[in-house]
């Protein structure tokens, strides 16, 4: 969206609109922009969500394998949470081959991965881009 386009849905000029846009990313509360990419239009493209559960616990083997799951570009989101499992990570690769080879270099790396549970995704019927910040705000 244009800045004059972004003035007119929030009633500003463009000019102190502007103002306000670059106050939100100079706070960080803008953090940077992306394009949405249409996958299928790429090729072939498989995308994963795996559990992962490390043998320890202590705050040397999260680093550990932070540090080496960073490295992965196929890597596109990785969260700690709470539940029967440490990490879920979410994998963007060319097909399962690709996945595989990555999760077969990760055990080999004795980054501390006890076990592992690969869910493949078949269709993603819904996919939002935006943060629900009316609520959010609200609070």
């Amino acid at each position: 969206m244009t800045n004059v386009e972004l003035s007119e849905v929030v009633n500003l000029s463009p000019s102190p609109c502007l103002l306000r846009v670059k106050k939100l990313q100079a706070e960080g509360y803008i953090q940077g922009y992306s394009a949405r990419i249409d996958m299928a239009k790429l090729g072939q493209a498989l995308t994963v969500f795996t559990e992962i559960t490390l043998k320890n616990h202590r705050q040397l083997d999260f680093a550990r394998f932070i540090t080496a799951i960073e490295k992965i570009d196929q890597v596109i989101e990785c969260h700690l949470v709470s539940g029967g499992y440490d990490y879920l990570v979410k994998f963007v690769t060319a097909g399962i081959d690709e996945y595989q080879t990555i999760m077969e270099r990760l055990l080999d790396l004795d980054i501390g991965i006890d076990k592992y549970f690969t869910f493949v995704v078949l269709k993603s019927p819904l996919i939002k881009v935006h943060l629900p910040l009316a609520s959010l705000l609200q609070q």
